[in-house]
């Protein structure tokens, strides 16, 4: 009889040990390290693959050229995230939190495809359960086929009968294959089942959508390697309370990682955000002073976001910084610039910065209009309304050139504003846009231009 083989797995980071310990020396969490049974010594047959071809070693130059092929999910904010579409055999793998929309999105999608024969494998919902959200969205499809199952065996079994064009999984952490006996979740489970489906995905170039958990600390549950493992990493995030949640790549072998989807999470499901500067900038009833435009780019996709500023004097004895969708770091560079080139006594003062949406920017370009809010804020003077910003900020006070500034005055010009103000080392000429386009090279331009 084989003999069962089993190993020490830390539940929170997948790292295998060979004994049991107290901390994983890995992520140092404490009494994480559970005994799984990795192999019963049996041969694994988890379907039936075609043995008969030859692979055979190729020189690179001999290799044909062959394109990528499709599947257009006729939603436009995923595919500008994939990169055009799902890729034939290829494995997307979703996260986010519980209840942020990951599985309505997917039935959507999946509902959508009218041409394309979907195989819809739940392990969370019944039929009926699956069948009312279907009603709700409001779509009917005959090409949409559910399955509650989650033996992988059974699945492969199931779309042999069927033959699908895609296969969504909702979701990864409750699948589970007949050889491993260790319960739906462990590391040792997510990681046999999702070797199968992309063995599964590479031999028959059927594409499939793996819809994962995330932990506390926002990472996909599971071990890291499933991550690597994957073509895909989709990341589906945005706050419960609101109604805006967007999607990004963290990782895609067939496109860009920069990309962004906004999606409107309503009743009915959720709507595509085509414009999405429109929703992230405020409507007001009168000019406030601390808010700022800034004109920045997400990918390929410019947008106009709204950056907000608080400055009062310090209550306590240290000054309080505080940033949300923004790097605190980098906002405590650019108060140290404001006080040093410009001028600006703000050593003594709480400042509290956020970016409306919910949404968070890298892009340096967004920096002039944070340090306009800040001095709008410090000086209680509002803004134009018709006005936005594009500038990075450097260390000795100068505005810094940024790419791909035509998209952005572009954009502006777009939604009626009627300056923007930009460095001036950046070589463009002004006269070819309707926009007043201010140039400035140094804060203290700023500073007396505005104020």
């Amino acid at each position: 009889m084989p003999k069962t083989k089993t190993s020490f797995f830390c539940q929170n980071c997948g790292t295998q040990f060979s004994q049991w310990m107290g901390q994983c020396k890995a992520c140092g969490e404490w009494n994480t390290i559970v005994e799984e049974i990795i192999d019963k010594g049996e041969e694994k047959k988890a379907w039936k693959s075609d043995d008969s071809k030859k692979v055979s070693i190729q020189n690179i130059k001999d290799v044909s050229e062959v394109g990528e092929i499709r599947i257009d999910t006729k939603n436009d904010e995923l595919n500008r995230v994939l990169g055009g579409g799902i890729v034939n055999g290829s494995v997307t793998l979703i996260g986010g939190e519980p209840g942020i929309g990951k599985s309505t999105l997917m039935l959507q999608i999946a509902l959508h495809l009218p041409s394309v024969k979907v195989l819809y494998v739940s392990g969370e919902e019944s039929a009926s359960q699956i069948k009312l959200r279907a009603e709700r969205i409001g779509i009917q499809s005959e090409q949409c086929f559910i399955l509650t199952e989650t033996n992988t065996q059974k699945i492969f079994k199931h779309a042999q009968e069927i033959l699908p064009e895609l296969i969504v999984i909702d979701s990864i952490q409750t699948l589970h294959t007949q050889f491993v006996e260790s319960s739906p979740g462990s590391i040792s489970q997510i990681r046999e089942t999702t070797s199968e489906l992309i063995k599964y995905a590479k031999e028959t170039g059927v594409p499939i959508v793996l819809i994962g958990h995330i932990t506390k600390e926002g990472v996909i549950a599971g071990p890291k390697i499933l991550e690597h493992m994957v073509d895909v990493v989709l990341q589906f995030e945005g706050d419960r309370n609101h109604i805006y949640r967007l999607l990004r790549a963290n990782k895609n072998r067939f496109g860009s990682t920069s990309e962004l989807g906004i999606y409107e999470m309503q009743g009915s499901g959720l709507r595509e955000v085509k414009n999405p500067s429109e929703v992230l900038i405020s409507k007001k009833d009168e000019p406030l002073s601390g808010n700022a435009i800034a004109a920045t780019l997400e990918g390929i996709r410019p947008m106009l976001i709204e950056i907000q500023a608080l400055v009062s004097s310090a209550v306590y004895g240290t000054p309080q910084r505080s940033a949300t969708g923004f790097d605190t770091k980098r906002l405590n560079m650019l108060l140290a610039v404001l006080e040093k080139r410009a001028g600006f006594q703000l050593g003594a003062k709480d400042v509290f910065l956020n970016i409306t949406g919910g949404i968070r920017v890298d892009d340096p370009a967004i920096d002039l209009a944070v340090i306009s809010a800040i001095l709008s804020s410090s000086m209680d003077v509002a803004l134009p309304d018709n006005c936005c910003f594009a500038g990075e900020v450097g260390l000795s006070g100068e505005i810094r050139a940024v790419n791909r500034v035509e998209q952005r005055i572009l954009e502006a010009e777009k939604l009626g504003y009627d300056v923007i103000f930009i460095s001036k080392y950046n070589k463009i000429k002004t006269s070819d846009y309707q926009i007043r386009v201010e140039l400035v090279s140094k804060v203290g331009d700023l500073v007396r231009i505005l104020f």
